[in-house]
């Protein structure tokens, strides 16, 4: 429906653009043979149209190419949703310690490294360090993968 109105929309620019032209033109010529052909030479009249239809067709152009941007919504169904196990063998295979275990649950909750600190009462570079042991440990470079396969190994909810 949004793209029959977009195209509605453009097609009405493109007739009003194109009746214009044809009158502007039409103008022209009439002024043409009364006025400007006894003054001016024929550069000049020839750099006022060039100049004219150029900022019209940018303009038009700008018209055109503005998009609207859409945002879809779109409802997940996760099976087993409600129900987690932690897979403590995979855990346990990974040599995570609980430490380290409660960074990657405050980085799944979405705490930056100082909100973690101030959570657990440790430094700043001690959750950087858990971090990196982390990421080591899951064979991974980003707080986003490490969460992401976090969750396939089902370690996190």
């Amino acid at each position: 429906m949004k793209y029959q109105l977009f195209l509605h929309s453009v097609r009405k620019t493109i007739i009003i653009y194109g009746l214009s032209l044809a009158a502007l033109t039409m103008l022209l010529k009439v002024l043409e043979y009364k006025y400007f052909m006894r003054d001016l030479s024929m550069e000049i009249y020839v750099a006022v149209i060039a100049i004219f239809f150029t900022i019209i067709g940018v303009w038009v152009g700008t018209k055109v190419i503005q998009r609207k941007q859409t945002t879809i919504v779109k409802e997940v169904v996760v099976p087993n949703a409600g129900t987690f196990t932690l897979n403590e063998a995979e855990l346990e295979q990974l040599n995570i310690s609980p430490r380290e275990y409660e960074v990657l649950e405050h980085m799944a909750k979405g705490l930056s490294n100082q909100e973690i600190a101030d959570e657990l009462y440790i430094s700043l570079s001690t959750v950087k360090t858990h971090a990196a042991n982390i990421y080591a440990k899951l064979d991974v470079k980003r707080r986003t993968q490490a969460i992401q396969k976090a969750k396939a190994l089902q370690l996190i909810p």
